[in-house]
């Protein structure tokens, strides 16, 4: 067995079923201490791959979110600024004034460490996971290649922190917009669709592994038939998996059994009033006898 085929199978131990090409593309990034950018559409399973990565490593995930106004500060490092006024308080009543104040103020000890410091500092290599990347400013991103270039941060008043270990990186992206192309040179690429359905099926063993084996196949069928209606947001994996949760505690084991159940079973799946509307009770029977 190959190195990333091993990866592949312990990546399956611990319950995601990757895709032969999403595979090779974090056996890579791995071999060669790469970050890498993984895309496609919410719910496919992009934050997941890390979570796993790291029960498969054994050793700590650190989550980057992103979002809008996303700065430094709050992803890299800020100072303790309470700690700081209770420390000039407390040497201004014992007298002390001058330089030696200011550098106390400014020493590790009152550094917060925030996702991506943290990520370098760390004495076991941790996974590190920037997620959701693109909702990101693209002022962020500069901030970010100077990590991934070189795994050290420059802190004016420490001078440079270089890495103690380099994080396993791994970015998300749901593209939203596009990212700059220094940042994408700076990564290996995987593009990550939604499973076919022996993949998924795999997942639902892996994952529900009492479920039985028609009415797993009917939920494959049904939730990838959901998929191809027309619906704001399609249902994903971690979704797919609610629905068989969902169906086993109502003790579901025919989809064209209870209409009724199954109608109320699709709150784990539909998440918007306009895409429960678009799937009333006589759609969901249509894709559910389809799924049988």
């Amino acid at each position: 067995m190959t190195d990333w085929q091993t990866l592949t199978a312990d990546l399956a131990r611990h319950g995601y079923i990757a895709a032969p090409d999403l595979a090779m593309a974090l056996h890579l990034s791995l071999a060669l201490g790469r970050p890498l950018l993984i895309e496609g559409a919410a719910g496919v399973g992009k934050t997941e791959v890390a979570r796993t990565l790291a029960a498969v490593k054994a050793t700590e995930l650190i989550r980057l979110q992103c979002y809008e106004g996303l700065d430094a500060a709050q992803a890299i490092y800020e100072w303790n600024y309470q700690r700081q006024l209770l420390a000039i308080r407390a040497a201004a009543e014992a007298g002390e004034t001058g330089r030696a104040v200011e550098e106390r103020l400014f020493s590790e000890a009152f550094l917060l460490e925030r996702p991506l410091l943290r990520a370098i500092r760390r004495p076991v290599a941790p996974v590190l996971l920037i997620d959701e990347i693109d909702r990101a400013d693209e002022e962020f991103e500069a901030y970010l290649l100077e990590i991934l270039s070189d795994f050290q941060i420059t802190v004016p008043e420490l001078g440079t922190l270089a890495a103690v270990t380099r994080p396993m990186v791994i970015l998300t992206s749901n593209g939203t917009r596009e990212l700059s192309d220094a940042l994408r040179r700076r990564c290996l690429y995987a593009h990550v669709d939604y499973p076919d359905r022996a993949a998924e099926l795999a997942i639902l063993a892996a994952r529900c592994p009492g479920l039985p084996e028609q009415l797993a196949g009917q939920i494959v069928g049904f939730v990838q038939a959901l998929r191809r209606e027309d619906l704001d947001k399609k249902p994903g994996v971690a979704e797919l998996l609610d629905f068989a949760a969902a169906l086993s505690g109502l003790g579901i084991n025919d989809l064209s059994g209870d209409p009724a159940a199954l109608q109320a079973a699709l709150a784990t799946l539909l998440k918007t009033e306009a895409d429960r509307a678009a799937v009333p009770a006589e759609v969901a029977a249509r894709l559910a006898g389809k799924a049988a």
